[in-house]
């Protein structure tokens, strides 16, 4: 049943349906290649196709030689220029919170002074609150077991609250950005409590963000009924963000954004769309699944610290013996990286105080033990050359479980974080692109001819 008030389809006019599909519709994989098809835009070494020129980020995960072969290093994210390793050692000596910090960085190109920086968390502090009445009426009368398509419907419903929705200039798109950043939050937890009263059957209860918090304590504050949070804790919270914040141009979720404001089309528009391509399982939703095959291995797993017990687990899961049948190690394996992925580098190194401190020893041990056998499992089984390596989501899902935040709200968390690059992006698009983006796909199907109805 699809919709509970409406007549479902019978499976005897669904198999007809199917069947129907199933009998005129098969593209041959083999065509792709011989056609040179970069299938998913990817070239056949598994790099992508250069579609497009940013100033806003870098994604550096392997170097070429003279004969245009890949060489493995460690991975490099930049942002504006500067390594994302410089602004987390800042973050953690100078014990500051910098996501506001790096989303000016993202937005404006530059690093603001104190005073500047100063005035933008001041801007984001009073664009924190929703417009009158829309948590009543966009949120709580029309709740949604699922967080992303809410936020996504959310965005989307703050076009009808917007006087110049549709005016792209950069003067109104910034604002749009600036509304963004600073409100989505706040539809995030108030769409996770609305959910929770409505499915879940537990108490509904609404914190106002405060000013003169971060973006991270507020998020804390908002989502814990009693408002207590430590500053370890916010710092964490602070510091996943600051890596989700953007990752490029040519990821999934940020090509999204490009691709629909190519068009000229609205920001909400764009954004609502970026929000949809993150949930995806592939993309933002792959966290998800860290979480649940960690859960998993620790069941049938007796000793993580065990490298026979976890590569013959691993070996399991590869052989679709385990796991969810997929063949896939959750959590393993970038499209650029090679030997490392810095963010998950980050996260493992700054989590783990944590994680033993709130008695998480062996689920962080656990993803250690995945980050360091899974390549050598994936090497013997698939007798392959490629390194592979841990990505940022091997860790991502630790870092949420550690600070007590529910699994549903570890996806629209990364959200609330990328829309800062998100909206770098647009910005980017529609003040210098001044093309629709159109790639060509290429008919493969037979010609036919039309045959009247009478004579079929």
């Amino acid at each position: 049943m699809i919709y509970p008030d409406v007549q479902d389809l019978t499976n005897q006019d669904l198999k007809v349906l199917c069947d129907a599909y199933r009998k005129n519709n098969f593209i041959d994989p083999e065509i792709s290649e011989k056609l040179g098809v970069k299938r998913g835009l990817r070239n056949a070494d598994g790099t992508g196709v250069l579609a497009g020129l940013t100033n806003i980020c870098d994604v550096i995960g392997y170097q070429r030689d003279e004969n245009n072969n890949i060489i493995p290093i460690d991975g490099k994210l930049i942002y504006r220029g500067i390594d994302l390793n410089d602004i987390v050692n800042e973050a953690i000596t100078q014990d500051r919170f910098l996501f506001e910090e790096v989303a000016w960085l993202l937005l404006f190109g530059s690093l603001p002074n104190k005073e500047t920086l100063d005035n933008f968390r001041r801007i984001l502090e009073t664009h924190r609150e929703l417009p009158d009445g829309f948590a009543e009426t966009q949120i709580m009368a029309a709740p949604s077991p699922n967080l992303m398509n809410k936020m996504a419907r959310s965005v989307l419903a703050m076009y009808s609250y917007d006087e110049e929705a549709e005016n792209t200039s950069l003067e109104n798109v910034i604002k749009q950005s600036i509304n963004l950043i600073a409100e989505m939050p706040s539809m995030m937890v108030y769409a996770y409590q609305t959910k929770k009263h409505a499915y879940d059957h537990e108490s509904l209860y609404f914190h106002y963000p405060k000013p003169g918090l971060s973006t991270a304590e507020n998020i804390l504050a908002m989502y814990r009924l009693d408002q207590n949070y430590t500053r370890e804790e916010a710092r964490l919270l602070d510091l996943c963000m600051i890596v989700h914040a953007d990752h490029g141009g040519g990821n999934n979720s940020a090509f999204t954004t490009r691709v629909l404001s190519s068009t000229g089309t609205d920001t909400y528009s764009a954004i609502a769309s970026a929000i949809l391509s993150l949930k995806g399982p592939k993309h933002g939703g792959a966290n998800l699944m860290v979480m649940k095959q960690l859960d998993e291995i620790l069941a049938n797993v007796k000793d993580v610290h065990s490298d026979e017990e976890m590569k013959d687990y691993l070996t399991k899961i590869i052989n679709k013996e385990a796991g969810d049948h997929s063949g896939l190690i959750y959590g393993i394996g970038h499209a650029v990286y090679t030997k490392s992925d810095p963010r998950a580098q980050i996260l493992k190194k700054h989590s783990k105080d944590l994680a033993y401190e709130k008695g998480m020893q062996r689920e962080y041990d656990c993803l250690c033990q995945i980050e360091k056998l899974a390549p050598v499992v994936f090497k013997e089984l698939k007798s392959s050359t490629k390194n592979v390596c841990a990505n940022v989501d091997l860790f991502s899902g630790l870092v949420y479980r550690i600070l007590g935040i529910s699994e549903e709200l570890f996806t629209p968390i990364f959200a609330i974080s990328r829309v800062a690059g998100w909206c770098a992006h647009r910005m980017e698009e529609v003040e210098f692109a001044n093309r629709i983006i159109r790639p060509a796909y290429k008919y493969v199907g037979d010609e036919k001819q039309y045959i009247s109805l009478e004579k079929r």
